[in-house]
């Protein structure tokens, strides 16, 4: 028998129309959208099916991805698959911690709102932004970035050669270059509105924290991997830590995998748009299984 974890994509998979014909088929799903406008004040069907101009600034980015993931997971749980571990990539996380019970869906709606706009104004425009490197390992990629004036870090440990740094664009530009002379094959620049888990984000990661003293976390009815430490959690003692770490942090989605596979998990269902979490997976352990769920016809592969 498989052992199932649900895992949802972050910030950057999501697309206009996303989960629409989840929306058109699946009366679960359009109920998600329709309280998720009421509660927030905005047309969410107007936002993610239609709105290009908006769907990729982050405080609306974040709404629209998680309002869409969980309108998918909706759909997805009609067919009573029993799910061992839920994880997401950054922003992904909030779908996990609503499968796993953690936090309401109107209370992970509501700090996600505001985590958007957080992150949003905490970032000086155009001065910040992240790219990713291929080719090199995480060790010689700290070791370039320790050598360069200015701020860059690593934001994301994706699969291997798969690497995500982070920070102030010129920082970025004189990293890039001496990457590339170490042995990158390739450096991505990414289309971001900003430096994301970097400690230019502390600030906003603290203030994140204050408004989930207000927010009530259970423990994880299904155990849930941290993207700050890539462990299971177990338990709510310091949830609220991990959210607000998660801002300024590095995204540990290897170590995540790593964990779960060793866990006994052999299979994994990404909810949301695209399969980039199924391409990582499938780089960090091939002989696992990636389902990925972006269409209703998607379905289909569910019958395990």
């Amino acid at each position: 028998m498989n052992k199932i974890a649900f895992i949802f994509p972050g910030q950057g998979s999501q697309y206009v129309g996303m989960g629409k014909d989840f929306c058109d088929n699946f009366n679960e799903s359009r109920q998600v959208f329709n309280e998720a406008s009421d509660l927030l004040g905005i047309d969410m069907k107007n936002l993610v099916f239609e709105n290009e101009d908006k769907i990729n600034l982050t405080e609306y980015t974040q709404i629209a991805m998680v309002t869409t993931c969980i309108s998918m997971l909706r759909a997805v749980e009609r067919l009573g698959i029993e799910v061992h571990a839920t994880a997401g990539l950054s922003l992904g996380e909030y779908p996990a911690l609503i499968k796993s019970k953690v936090i309401t869906f109107e209370d992970g709606l509501k700090v996600v709102r505001e985590r958007g706009l957080l992150m949003e104004n905490a970032l000086p425009k155009k001065t910040t932004t992240m790219a990713a490197v291929m080719g090199l390992d995480a060790n010689e990629i700290l070791g370039v970035c320790s050598e360069v004036d200015g701020l860059v870090t690593i934001a994301n440990y994706n699969c291997p050669g798969q690497i995500v740094i982070t920070g102030e664009i010129d920082a970025i530009e004189k990293a890039s270059g001496k990457l590339k002379k170490a042995g990158a094959r390739r450096i991505i620049p990414l289309k971001v509105s900003g430096a994301f888990h970097s400690p230019l984000l502390k600030e906003a990661g603290e203030k994140l924290y204050d408004l989930l003293k207000d927010i009530n976390i259970e423990s994880p009815a299904i155990p849930y991997v941290s993207n700050v430490n890539g462990r299971f959690i177990f338990d709510n003692s310091n949830i609220r830590e991990l959210l607000s770490q998660q801002v300024y942090s590095p995204v540990k989605w290897q170590q995540s995998i790593e964990n779960m596979i060793e866990s006994g998990i052999d299979t994994f269902v990404e909810i949301g748009p695209g399969k980039t979490l199924s391409k990582f997976i499938s780089k960090i352990d091939s002989s696992s299984k990636t389902i990925n769920i972006d269409k209703v016809k998607d379905l289909v592969k569910l019958n395990l």
